[in-house]
């Protein structure tokens, strides 16, 4: 597997991390302390080298890193059911070799039920009934499993916890979709996701995929009619994006640091745009700062999602040619890194008819190959497939042009 340098860490060390319970200073136990205590860890001896020994998580499980990761997205839903029989002839029929499966979704819920006393029980949907079984299914079959936790999009916790997310004349704010964040100052966020990212861990989970790290779309444009706390950012000298900048950054580092004892590797998805400017104004999302601190930098680089850049007019229409725009601006940035992290792009394979009015472009095998070889061309090697409803074109390529 490929692991990223992890830090040493004394027995003693270990033990504190394990079970240490923080207290509040009103002498009430934190969320975070209580899933410490509920959580019971086994410690491996791992030798890094020659000289030097440390400890890490065990969780059981014997997977491989392929020989690069070619993966598809799945839902709690799809996992825990039917669909997941068609999911794994797929990836065992073909190229394919992984599986980005909800852990924490869209809505800030968990897709299985944690152990009984979690604090988050309350949150949990029992889509995956069998957490265990699931697991040793994609050992068996040779499947790199990836843990998706979706971050600071959290509806669940922003109505049951106002006070850490963003409020208008006194109600929690929601985008035109209907959705709620929570804010990237709340350090009490930090700890609740990261958490979460513990028990995926520990479930056998070998990747912990961290999505919407970053304020809400626009953020800029209304921020000044948001309440909101700035919590240990309250006082910086800083403006108001690189605030924003810092605390998305911080959380990346926090993360990576808290997960370093369970030897899984970090990544965080990220706008494609965000390779292409400095800092994003609204969202908070600078590639390159971000990219120093994970182990992998999945950018969503669907060509439906642009707008006229890069000289093409319709990306949508023009899959190979947006990809290898964007792959020649991403390997500039990540080059400019002294360490930079393994690239995997989200690519397209769905349909985007609110472009259109007429016929919809289809995408279909010449489409989702187009993009991958794209990225080939670019010496991007792996990728990984989102479709929302986990539908994915038959009969691909993925090697196309490799052999």
């Amino acid at each position: 597997m490929r692991r990223s340098q992890h830090r040493i860490f004394t027995v003693i060390s270990v033990l504190l991390l394990c079970f240490l319970i923080p207290i509040t200073s009103s002498g009430e136990e934190t969320l975070q302390a209580s899933v410490h205590k509920e959580r019971q860890t086994s410690l491996k001896l791992i030798d890094t080298d020659k000289h030097m020994k440390r400890f890490t998580y065990d969780s059981g499980y014997n997977f491989e890193y392929p020989d690069a990761v070619r993966g598809i997205y799945v839902t709690g839903n799809s996992a825990g059911g039917s669909r997941f029989e068609t999911l794994l002839d797929l990836v065992e029929n073909s190229d394919l070799n992984a599986m980005v499966i909800d852990i924490k979704e869209d809505h800030g819920n968990l897709t299985f039920k944690p152990k009984e006393g979690s604090p988050y029980e309350d949150i949990a949907k029992n889509f995956i009934s069998d957490p265990e079984s699931m697991m040793q299914v994609l050992e068996e079959k040779g499947i790199y499993p990836i843990a998706r936790i979706v971050v600071f999009k959290d509806s669940v916790l922003a109505k049951k916890r106002p006070d850490l997310s963003f409020t208008k004349n006194g109600e929690v704010w929601v985008n035109n979709k209907g959705e709620a964040f929570v804010s990237p100052f709340q350090k009490e966020v930090w700890e609740y996701n990261v958490e979460i990212a513990k028990m995926a861990a520990e479930m056998g989970f070998q990747e912990i995929q961290f999505d919407y790290v970053r304020f809400p779309e626009g953020f800029e444009s209304y921020d000044s009619e948001l309440q909101y706390s700035l919590g240990d950012y309250e006082d910086s000298e800083l403006n108001n994006i690189k605030k924003r900048v810092e605390a998305v950054t911080d959380f990346v580092a926090y993360a990576k640091e808290e997960l370093e004892y369970y030897d899984v590797d970090v990544a965080v998805d990220i706008f494609g745009y965000a390779a292409t400017i400095e800092e994003t104004p609204g969202i908070g999302q600078n590639f390159s700062r971000i990219s120093n601190n994970v182990d992998v930098i999945s950018s969503m680089i669907y060509p439906s999602h642009w707008t006229s850049y890069f000289g093409i007019k319709k990306p949508d229409m023009e899959p190979y040619k947006l990809v290898t725009e964007y792959a020649k601006v991403e390997n500039e940035v990540l080059g400019a890194l002294e360490e930079p992290p393994v690239s995997r792009p989200w690519i397209q394979d769905f349909e985007a008819p609110w472009l259109y009015s007429g016929a919809t472009k289809q995408y279909g095998k010449a489409e989702v190959e187009a993009q991958i070889k794209a990225l080939y061309e670019n010496d991007i090697y792996e990728f990984l497939l989102w479709n929302a409803g986990n539908t994915y074109t038959k009969n691909v390529d993925y090697k196309i042009g490799l052999e």
